[in-house]
């Protein structure tokens, strides 16, 4: 077991993730999402070390029901366990000053809908990543361009405060041979010092080196993910606990 003390429990950090639920049932894993081909192997880890390594994220899908929340629950189990998750509800984040969390933004969208982020709450909750918070949300979107435009564009969020976001992914939901299937179509990257670039897409596979991973990393991840499916771990407690278990034995970066 690790010797460190996380600054939330599992518990704790596995309610915060519930929260985000907008369908009943319990919330999927990453190791449920690899069984159901959302995610390949390779882009799960890269995810997963991304994450890991303190990097913000954002899913996008045009249509609801694409299963944006489901990927971002899924990712936030791997959130550093220094940090504690906390639903950013406009009154939260104005008040946040220089905490340092994880803040969890349920929806970028206009409504009166818990942790929903539009307008100045917005441009707020972005500033966060300044002062070392890392930020997790998902939004209507299928492209960079979508994005910009409703993050950049609607929002006025500057360019410097989207880059901090290292991670963006995209989910489309296609007709399959077990009926409609939600499948990951792009991963967008940045290390902050220029715009995202795609690393991979359904498409055309890998297009170049990752930014924000290192290779070592990668695998460290990818060993994590294997060896929880072959453990039989699908839950989020149960997924959480093993990542919390591997964390003292990740590869730093570069």
């Amino acid at each position: 077991m690790s010797k460190f003390e996380p600054a939330q429990s599992v518990e704790a950090h596995c309610r915060e993730i519930e929260r985000c639920n907008q369908r009943g049932g319990r919330m999927l894993s990453i190791v449920d999402l690899l069984d159901a081909g959302t995610f390949t192997m390779d882009m799960a880890a890269h995810c997963v070390a991304a994450v890991s390594s303190g990097h913000s994220f954002l899913v996008g899908a045009g249509p609801g029901g694409a299963g944006k929340t489901t990927v971002m629950g899924a990712l936030l189990n791997f959130v550093p366990p220094d940090l504690k998750l906390e639903a950013a509800t406009p009154q939260a984040v104005l008040h946040a000053g220089g905490l340092r969390r994880c803040w969890v933004c349920h929806e970028i969208g206009p409504g009166n809908y818990f942790a929903y982020l539009w307008g100045e709450p917005l441009r707020v909750w972005f500033r966060l990543a300044r002062s070392g918070s890392l930020l997790a949300s998902n939004l209507h979107a299928d492209t960079m361009a979508d994005v910009e435009y409703r993050i950049v564009g609607e929002n006025s969020v500057p360019g410097e405060d989207l880059r901090r976001i290292g991670l963006i992914v995209f989910l489309a939901v296609r007709p399959g041979l077990r009926g409609y299937e939600r499948r990951l179509t792009e991963v967008h990257e940045t290390d902050g010092s220029a715009d995202h670039a795609l690393l991979w897409s359904s498409a055309l596979g890998h297009v170049g080196p990752s930014r924000v991973v290192t290779s070592e990393q990668a695998r460290w991840a990818e060993d994590l993910l294997k060896d929880m499916r072959r453990r039989g771990l699908r839950t989020i407690q149960e997924v959480r606990r093993a990542f919390l278990e591997a964390w003292e034995h990740r590869p730093l970066s570069g």
